[in-house]
């Protein structure tokens, strides 16, 4: 493997992004019987020309306004078309099965991540040979299997990856006693038909997955409208046995990371990269929080500059 690691320097003194303007189209497209709500995004009086893409996803429970819209239009301004979605059972989307929403299910956002690569590739705005997936903290893992032995997919960027393993899982979740009973909390609500709380609440409120003050409270982040702020019990078995850290060597595209030993599971990344045999880009920032990769402008300009160069190089250049 080959891995080029880049300084914040580097990256500071390279970011040249212009202010464009662009515009959006709602479409929609079809997987496992249910339909799926997508916007494309385009330079404003884009010629109808086919453009380099980048489909982006975003973190668990989130929708397309949050995180991937904000990079999608990252994207736009260095040069690229780009795309963004509502999983089943999320958003604007239809139902993931059985009138169920708001399940974390890792397998179920891998097929719609597979079927949003097919989508666009019918696209005449998009470059068939120009296709990537960039995937933000949960989705990261997702995007990486969606991408692996897809040959529509040309490169892939994950920023802020969470990247767990079953060893990072105990960690976060409290132990094999902690993780044991999420599972039994799981197939309890799977088989009540779902138990769904709110996502997130302010720091110390009861009977939320998340309580966090900042980013999914603050109306201004990422508490908007758009957002379900929805959690199923039933998805936490899903998402606790999901070990994308653990599974490299299933991805040959060349891949670039942006990170921080601030944000979120950066051991993760590292264990990721450990077993990765093919070319790396690694960016770590430093002091950078999970939240701030999601719209803080100049971390998020420093992380798209570093995913667009990596887009950009050419298909026979090594990242």
């Amino acid at each position: 493997m080959k891995i080029t690691a880049l300084t914040t320097a580097a990256v500071l003194m390279t970011s040249t992004a212009a202010i464009a303007q662009m515009e959006t189209r709602t479409v929609t497209f079809e997987n496992e019987g249910s339909t799926l709500s997508g916007t494309l995004y385009l330079p404003e009086g884009h010629d109808g020309s086919a453009l380099p893409t980048v489909v982006v996803t975003g973190a668990w429970t989130t929708v397309e306004e949050q995180m991937p819209a904000i990079y999608a239009e990252e994207m736009v301004e260095r040069g690229f078309a780009a795309f963004t979605f509502d999983f089943r059972g999320w958003g604007k989307s239809g139902d993931l099965a059985q009138n169920a929403r708001f399940v974390e299910s890792p397998e179920a956002k891998i097929s719609d991540i597979e079927a949003a690569f097919e989508f666009v590739a019918t696209l005449p705005e998009v470059d068939q040979a120009q296709i990537n997936g960039l995937g933000i903290c949960a989705s990261a893992g997702y995007m990486v299997d969606a991408v692996a032995g897809n040959d529509l997919v040309n490169r892939i960027g994950l920023v802020a990856p969470w990247l767990q393993n079953e060893e990072i899982v105990n960690a976060v979740y409290g132990g094999e006693d902690g993780v044991n009973g999420l599972i039994d909390v799981s197939r309890a609500a799977e088989a009540a038909g779902g138990d769904i709380i709110p996502a997130a609440g302010p720091t110390g409120t009861e009977g939320v997955l998340m309580p966090f003050d900042g980013y999914y409270v603050d109306p201004q982040r990422g508490a908007i409208p758009a957002y379900d702020n929805q959690w199923n019990n039933a998805g936490w078995e899903g998402w606790l046995t999901y070990h994308p850290a653990d599974n490299p060597n299933r991805l040959t595209q060349p891949l670039a990371i942006v990170h921080s030993e601030a944000a979120a599971i950066p051991q993760g990344v590292r264990t990721f990269l450990e077993g990765f045999t093919g070319d790396a880009t690694l960016k770590m920032l430093e002091e950078v929080t999970q939240f701030d990769f999601y719209d803080n402008p100049e971390d998020v300009t420093r992380a798209a500059d570093t995913i667009a160069d990596h887009f950009a190089a050419p298909s026979d250049q090594a990242s």
